[in-house]
C-alpha cells in the first residue's frame, strides 16, 4: 500500500497547540506517514520544548533551528533551509498553521517545488495589513490546495477573495481540539498552589505583539492600566521574550516592580497556563489564541488591540477590543470584576472534533 507523506511544519508555540490533534488523528490511519518540522523559529525551551513534552508530541522529526531574526531575514531563511528537507524528504503534501512567518515560508517553498499545500486555520482576517501577521494569511491562503477555515466568517473572507470554493472547508477550531483534550490533565497542575493564588481571585495579563512592546508609549500606556488594575485585584503576568527585552530596553522595571500585586514570572508551558486561564477572573491579553480559549471558557477576555482576526469571538463570545488606551483598558477590568456573566455561546464546530474533520477530508479528497 502506498503510503501518504505528510510533512507538518510549526515554528512558533501557537503552532504546537494547532498542530498536535491533527497530527495525532494521523497516527490512526496507517495510509499516512506523517513528520513533523520544527524551524525553530521559537527555540527558546520555556517557549517550544516544554509545550512539545506537556502535548505529548514526539520529538521533531527535524529541527532546523533558524532562530530570530528580521521578518526578511527570517523568511528567507526559513525557506533555503526548508527548501532542502523539501527536496530529500519528497512530501506528498505540506501543512502549515497559524499565521507565523515559518507558516509563509513553508508555503512559499512548497508552492515554488509544486507540493500541495494544507492551510489549517485558513481564512482569518483582521484586514490590518500593518500586521505581518495578517500578510502571512492572505500569502499562505493564496496558494494552498486545502483551506481548512474554523468559522463560517473565515470561509467568506476566502470566497470574497476569489479561492475557488472546493477549496475550502469549514472543519472548526483546531485549538479547541487541545484545550479539550487536555484539560483534565491541566487541572492537576500545581501552579496555582506555587503562586498562592486562589480560582477567580486573579487576572492573567500576557502581551508581545510588536505594535504594544516595541513603542515605549504604547507599552507604558498598558503598564498604567496595570498598575490601576493591580490596586483591585492580583494580575499574574507570564512575561514573553521579547516583551521582557523591550521593557528593559525602555527601562520600565523598576516601574512594573512597584506594583505590589503583579506577579511577574517567566513563560509557562501549556498545562500550567491553561490552569492559570481557566481560573483567572478575566484576561488581559493581545494573544489571538487565547481570544479563542476564553469563548469557550466564558472567562471575559480583554483584548488590547484595534483589531481582531477573530470577530467571531467579539459576536459570540467573551471578547472586547480596547486598544492600548488606557482609560478603556481600566474599564473594561473593573466592568470584568464586576459583571462577567455576559451571555456568550460556544460557536457552532469549536466541538473538539477538527483534527478528525479534517483527516476525514485528506482521506476523501486527495489526490497524490
Amino acid at each position: 500500500m502506498k503510503r501518504i507523506k505528510i510533512l507538518s511544519v510549526v515554528g512558533a508555540r501557537p503552532n504546537m497547540m494547532k498542530i498536535a490533534p491533527f497530527v495525532k488523528e494521523l497516527s490512526k490511519h496507517r495510509c499516512f506517514k506523517s513528520l513533523v518540522v520544527h524551524t525553530g523559529q521559537h527555540y527558546d525551551t520555556r517557549m517550544s520544548k516544554v509545550f512539545f513534552e506537556d502535548l505529548e508530541l514526539s520529538k521533531p522529526g527535524i529541527y532546523l533551528g533558524v532562530g530570530s531574526g528580521s521578518h526578511a531575514v527570517q523568511t528567507a531563511c526559513l525557506m533555503e533551509r526548508l527548501e532542502k528537507v523539501f527536496l530529500d524528504e519528497k512530501p506528498h503534501l505540506i501543512v502549515v498553521v497559524g499565521d507565523v512567518n515559518s507558516t509563509m515560508a513553508a508555503a512559499l517553498t512548497a508552492a515554488k517545488l509544486v507540493i500541495p499545500i494544507a492551510h489549517i486555520e485558513s481564512g482569518l482576517r483582521s484586514f490590518d495589513r500593518a500586521m505581518p501577521e495578517e500578510i502571512n494569511r492572505i500569502v499562505t491562503d493564496s496558494i494552498s490546495e486545502y483551506l481548512f477555515a474554523p468559522s463560517k466568517d473565515a470561509v467568506e473572507n476566502l470566497k470574497n477573495e476569489g479561492i475557488p470554493r472546493n477549496k475550502i472547508f469549514l472543519v472548526g477550531n483546531i485549538m479547541i481540539d487541545t484545550l479539550s483534550c487536555f484539560r483534565k490533565k491541566a487541572d492537576k497542575s500545581r501552579i496555582l498552589k506555587k503562586l498562592k493564588l486562589s480560582p477567580k481571585g486573579y487576572a492573567l495579563f500576557t502581551l508581545h505583539r510588536p505594535s504594544n512592546v516595541d513603542s515605549k508609549k504604547n507599552l507604558s500606556n498598558i503598564l498604567d492600566a496595570v498598575k490601576k488594575i493591580q490596586e483591585k485585584i492580583t494580575v499574574v503576568f507570564p512575561v514573553h521574550l521579547r516583551t521582557e527585552k523591550m521593557i528593559k530596553k525602555f527601562g520600565l522595571e523598576a516601574y512594573l516592580r512597584s506594583m505590589k500585586q503583579v506577579i511577574v514570572t517567566q513563560p509557562y508551558g501549556y498545562l500550567d497556563f491553561m490552569k492559570l486561564l481557566t481560573n483567572s477572573r478575566f484576561v488581559l491579553t493581545d494573544s489571538g489564541g487565547i481570544q479563542e480559549e476564553t469563548t469557550v471558557l466564558k472567562i471575559p477576555c480583554i483584548t488590547l488591540r484595534d483589531r481582531t482576526e477573530r470577530p467571531l469571538t467579539l459576536k459570540e463570545g467573551t471578547n472586547v477590543l480596547v486598544g492600548n488606551n488606557t482609560k478603556k483598558i481600566i474599564l473594561a477590568a473593573f466592568s470584568a470584576l464586576t459583571d462577567d456573566h455576559r451571555r456568550t455561546r460556544i460557536p457552532a464546530l469549536w466541538d473538539g472534533k477538527t483534527a478528525k474533520r479534517i483527516v476525514r477530508v485528506l482521506l476523501k479528497k486527495a489526490r497524490f
